[in-house]
């Protein structure tokens, strides 16, 4: 029964996404299917990996909720909402959203984890908004992303000095 909502999430997510393209050319639907498969990795159930086949539906393409809420359920259909940027939508809101459903919150840190991995391929301008976007709302999201920061600052030509904590020994890291 499981399997069978996720190959129909999986099925709905691929419709919608047709025609689409990351970055670097491969076909978007690999996208969400890959942050699914980051969340059932760390070990989260149906709901988690469905969302995540369902992040993007609603902020890049024609998918409705109605139908999200059919394949998904409604707290699958909450954590979407929460996870699309609306027109307008201010970033501290926004997070402080996310942060508050736990399908949400997950997701979201897959979401970051596999863009930073996959972000590789983008020019240094983009890495470093990136990064430094990463840096102030992200981090906590998931214990993967600070090295996958390092990764992609590791990636460019110079190094960004807001990043030389990075560097330093865990033990000497001052919280706020």
């Amino acid at each position: 029964m499981l399997q069978q909502a996720y190959d129909a999430a999986l099925a709905y997510a691929t419709q919608k996404h047709a025609g689409q393209f990351r970055i670097g050319g491969a076909p978007y639907i690999s996208h969400p299917v890959a942050v699914a498969e980051i969340v059932r990795q760390q070990g989260y159930g149906m709901d988690y990996q469905i969302a995540a086949l369902f992040h993007d539906l609603l902020e890049d393409t024609d998918a409705t909720e109605e139908r999200i809420l059919t394949l998904g359920g409604a707290d699958v259909l909450r954590a979407v909402r929460l996870l699309t940027k609306r027109r307008g939508y201010v970033m501290k809101d926004y997070v402080a959203g996310i942060r508050q459903d736990p399908i949400a919150f997950v997701v979201k840190g897959a979401d970051r984890l596999h863009n930073l991995r996959c972000a590789l391929c983008t020019d240094a301008e983009f890495k470093r908004r990136y990064i430094l976007e990463t840096l102030d709302w992200y981090l906590d999201f998931s214990p993967e992303i600070l090295p996958a920061v390092k990764q992609l600052a590791e990636s460019l030509d110079a190094p960004m000095a807001e990043l030389s904590f990075l560097y330093q020994p865990v033990d000497t890291w001052k919280a706020d």
